[in-house]
Formats: C-alpha cells, structure tokens, sequence
C-alpha cells in the first residue's frame, strides 16, 4: 500500500491529539524527524499589474456567508503530503534531517505523511521478524510492495492486470495478516487508490468497492490536470480545466455511496501533468491557482483529505525545490493551514454571474470559498470566518460583505507574483512584502493588511488572497 502517518501541530492546543500512525511507524518517524534548505537572493522587485484595454469592471458583487451551521467538515490534516520514493533511488534521504526541511515541513502541520509513489512498487520491503510469513503463504509485505498506486495501470507497468474483486480480495486477506501483528492490529487501510475515473477504472473501483468496501477505513483516488501535453502559463487561467475534478469528484462518491454510504473519500495524490510537471510552469506563481481551487472544491464537495504530491524532490509538482527553497504554492499552503479550520460554509453572492449568451457557457472567473478560521490561530476569536477568493479575471473586482459579515473588521493576506517574471514567478509577496525565511529555524512573521469596517474588497486582477472577517460571532464557527 504505502506508509501514511500523522505528524502533529506545530500549535499547541489542550484538546488536540496526535493521530495514530499508519505502518510502519518507526520509517515516518524516521522521515518525520528529517527535513530543510537554504534561499535563492534574486531580483525583489514587485512586478506591476498590467491592466487590460477596453476591459470594464462588473457591478459590485455582494458578498454573504451562512454562519449557523457548516455545510461539510473535513479532517484536521485537511492538507497532507507525501514524500515520493525517488528521494531514496535519487540518494536525497540523508537531506530529510536538514534544520530548514523540518522547518518547512513544521509549518504545514497537523497533516498526514504519505511515503508512496510509483516506484514503492520497486521497492523491497524487508521484514525478517514478520509472524504472517511462518504461516505458509506471502506475509504483508507481499501485498504492502505489490499493491500500490493506480492498480488501474497494472498491465502497463507489470506486464499483468488485476480487476476489482481480486483487488478487494486481497485488501481483506491483507486486513486479516496485519490484525494479529501487534504494530499493525491498529493500524488502518486505505485504498484502492485508482488513477482517473474513466469507465474502466469506475468498473474497477466498483468490483473494488463491492468485496472490499467496509474493509478499507477511506476510498483513495488520485488526480492529474493535464495528460503531459505541453502547457502554457495561461492553461492555468482555463476556468474548464479547474472545473474537471468536481466531475471526477461526483464519478467517484457515486460509487462509493452505492456500497458504503458515508465512506470516507481521500484525494490521495495531485498533480499537475502526469509527466510530473512541467518546468518553470508547475513550480511557479501560476500553478497556485490550481492549487487553491482544489483545495476549495475538495471541501466543499466533501472530500476528508488531500495529499499534496509531493513535498519535495519530484517532479516540478513539489512545494521546496532541490536547493531547498520554499516554492509559491508551500506559502499558499502556510497561509491555507494558518487561517482555514475544517468546518465548510455555504457562500452566498449576488452580481456574480452573468447572463448566458445563447449557445455559449460561461464559466465563473471569480470564485470564493468560505471557512471558519482556524481555531488554533490565535490571533482570531472562535467565530471568525475566513475567505479565499481566486480572480482570474483581467480586470480587479470589488466585494461588498452584507448581512452577517456587514461592518466587520477585516485582514487581508494577499497574496501576488515578485519579481519580473510575472506569473511564471518562484517568488511570492504577501500584501506587498517577500516571503522568504527568515533563517534555516524560522518561517517569516504572515503579517495581514487590516482594512477598516464596511471596505469594499478590491481584489486585482489574476490574483489570490484571503480575508479573515474578524469577531462575527458565526455560530458554527464558536464550538469545535
């Protein structure tokens, strides 16, 4: 399968808990107590807003929020991540104990570490003290090694297929090994872990979910934007290509719904292209906007956890590059974890949309999620509503908050390209400054703009922020 554990917050609280850790506990402890980098200097000069000709502003857009009760909650570790196996082929594992790594990987806690990816399926587990293997038959690392990611992919990769019902078999003849080994007898299981939900792969998932579905603790999937074509800066703009996974979403709780009504749904992989990404595209300011909108249709549709591939070291995908520098979509994730608790909230708009020319769809360029604030930020009082706004319009939009977020006070976090390369920018600022470390041990001060009461939020053109709306008292916001 893969080794998945849970690293606790790096913010203390009185009622949080470390979640238990999903085999084999002694290799992410080990992964767990590595990790760090040291910065690029380059150019730091803000890169101007280019404004469109002839293009018009809408109609001001009022802005509401549902504050008694959450439409979804998610996990705690919401956004999690994974470290892939090429860090040991590519001979990076002494790196993970660098001081800057830890860091950086601090930052993004509570969250669940996944060690998984293609190449665990060439991977030998040794196991010398395993009971199961006395018992005549393969053991658990028989099946830990062979049934790992995508299994849809199986004839490409091993030269054999398997279909849904022998996966499901196995899955449970696995349950039944791990269950006697003390290390493992708690331990849960996640699966099966397909590719993208195309009709052979749902006839899997659906053989799968008939055998195996009360075996599994959450149903496992992974998602892949763009088939490895070459892509352009502004594909990251397409309002289509962001809208593609609320279709696989629907697809994938269609069956599970069917077996297991309620099943939990993890995303357990994300990546750009399925080439691993794409140079000075998939690492850059631009990608953010994937990033971001994934993570707010996640949970709005109800998906309980996310795992960001990767951390590190593969591909272009990753939040810290080779040089150990953090990359835009690690600061989106810092402010993500920061200012987001797990409780959903229905959004209410109006002068958003407008009308349908005959034959034509039009896609909503501006889109915004609500969430309570998290509630081990201390700089926020239980109640507080946190915003995440994406505008991929050329032009800037104004947002009027009414009703319960009417005269709030608000702080603003957001967040723009730096420097001279625009959109393909590996540099970010926030409300103006660099974010950068401030030394291998220390993440640097998220300092929010503070607007006044009743500002209509003006939000520039092509970029992302968060706005937390202070003291309103959200019903569904006060109690955990």
């Amino acid at each position: 399968m893969r080794v998945l554990c849970a690293f606790p917050e790096a913010m203390p609280s009185s009622n949080s808990r470390p979640p238990a850790c999903l085999a084999p506990g002694a290799l992410c402890l080990a992964l767990l107590l590595h990790l760090s980098l040291s910065s690029q200097a380059g150019d730091r000069r803000p890169l101007p807003v280019d404004r469109a000709a002839g293009l018009k502003e809408k109609t001001l857009i009022l802005l509401d929020v549902s504050t008694k009760n959450p439409v979804r909650t998610v996990n705690e570790n919401f956004l999690s991540l994974q470290l892939d196996p090429s860090i040991i082929h590519d001979g990076w594992l002494d790196f993970l104990s660098s001081k800057r790594l830890v860091t950086l990987a601090r930052g993004l806690s509570p969250a669940f570490l996944r060690f998984g990816g293609k190449r665990t399926d060439f991977l030998q587990f040794q196991n010398l003290r395993n009971p199961a293997k006395s018992r005549g038959g393969p053991g658990p690392d028989y099946y830990l090694k062979n049934y790992e990611d995508e299994p849809n992919n199986y004839r490409t990769m091993h030269g054999r297929a398997v279909n849904g019902s022998q996966l499901g078999k196995d899955y449970i003849q696995l349950k039944s090994l791990l269950q006697p080994i003390r290390i493992y007898s708690r331990a849960s299981l996640y699966g099966p872990n397909i590719g993208r939900p195309r009709k052979n792969v749902i006839a899997l998932l659906d053989g799968f979910m008939k055998v195996a579905g009360s075996t599994v603790d959450a149903v496992t999937w992974q998602h892949c934007y763009i088939d490895g074509r070459v892509v352009k800066v502004m594909d990251f703009l397409k309002t289509r290509l962001l809208d593609t996974l609320s279709d696989q979403i629907r697809k994938i709780q269609k069956v599970v719904n069917t077996y297991t009504p309620g099943k939990k749904i993890w995303l357990e992989g994300v990546v750009t292209t399925s080439a691993g990404g794409t140079n000075n595209l998939s690492d850059s300011y631009a990608a953010g906007f994937l990033w971001l909108n994934t993570l707010g249709m996640l949970a709005n549709q109800g998906i309980d956890v996310v795992i960001r591939h990767s951390f590190f070291d593969h591909g272009y995908n990753h939040l810290v590059d080779q040089n150990f520098n953090p990359l835009p979509d690690y600061w989106l994730s810092l402010l993500y974890k920061r200012l987001i608790g797990p409780k959903v909230l229905a959004v209410h708009v109006a002068g958003l949309q407008r009308k349908p020319r005959p034959g034509r769809v039009i896609r909503d360029k501006l889109r915004i999620y609500a969430h309570c604030t998290n509630h081990h930020n201390h700089n926020y009082v239980r109640g507080s509503i946190t915003l995440f706004i994406i505008n991929l319009h050329r032009s800037r939009k104004k947002i009027k908050l009414a009703g319960t977020l009417r005269d709030k006070l608000v702080h603003q976090y957001l967040l723009q390209p730096y420097g001279q390369e625009g959109l393909k920018s590996k540099s970010v600022q926030l409300n103006g400054q660099p974010l950068v470390m401030v030394d291998d041990g220390t993440l640097p001060e998220l300092k929010p703009r503070p607007l006044r009461a009743g500002r209509t939020l003006v939000i520039p053109p092509v970029t992302m922020g968060f706005y937390v709306v202070k003291n309103v008292n959200a019903l569904a916001c006060r109690y955990r």
